[in-house]
């Protein structure tokens, strides 16, 4: 079958495809389907590149009027999840130690409790099990979600006593004797 579409509109097909989640883009691509592919899928398969298999889905899906929930994705559970109260006790350790910016220029939090600290802190006053805690990669990011960010103590110079210079100077020019 001769496709009456050329290439550039094909490109534009396919990108809009690419940019829709689950069920909206096997919708779009049943459409496509049917208006450009007569109702094929190996057609739209060989034409877009779609899998023909999700093609048909969605005209299943279309043919019985209800649409097929996609899989739950699998995976380990997110901290929020297994420890809900977590963000709650890392909250309590690092909020006494933290400042605002000083010139208010952002929203961020500043502490100078390291992710490790953090999670030893976490063990050692809140009673935490090390196994069930995240690693300290993770905790580091945990914190940057919860807008705490790292910042190192800075140093100050001291202030320079200016009675104690005036009298080395008084001293070297002889004053002093």
């Amino acid at each position: 079958m001769q496709s009456p579409l050329n290439d550039t509109v094909v490109q534009t097909i396919r990108s809009a495809a690419r940019k829709l989640p689950g069920a909206a883009r096997r919708a779009f691509q049943a459409e496509a389907c049917r208006d450009y592919c007569n109702n094929s899928p190996r057609t739209a398969e060989r034409l877009f590149g779609w899998s023909r298999h999700t093609v048909q889905k969605r005209l299943d899906e279309q043919a019985a009027g209800n649409i097929i929930l996609d899989q739950e994705r699998s995976g380990r559970p997110s901290y929020s999840v297994q420890l809900p109260k977590l963000q709650d006790a890392i909250r309590s350790l690092v909020d006494p130690n933290t400042c605002p910016h000083p010139s208010f220029a952002n929203t961020f939090r500043y502490t100078r409790m390291t992710g490790k600290a953090v999670l030893e802190a976490l063990v050692r006053e809140k009673g935490y099990k090390k196994s069930d805690l995240p690693a300290e990669n993770t905790m580091r990011r945990l914190l940057n979600e919860m807008g705490y960010r790292l910042w190192r103590v800075q140093k100050t110079t001291p202030k320079k006593d200016s009675r104690m210079r005036s009298d080395l100077r008084q001293h070297k020019s002889g004053a002093c004797t």
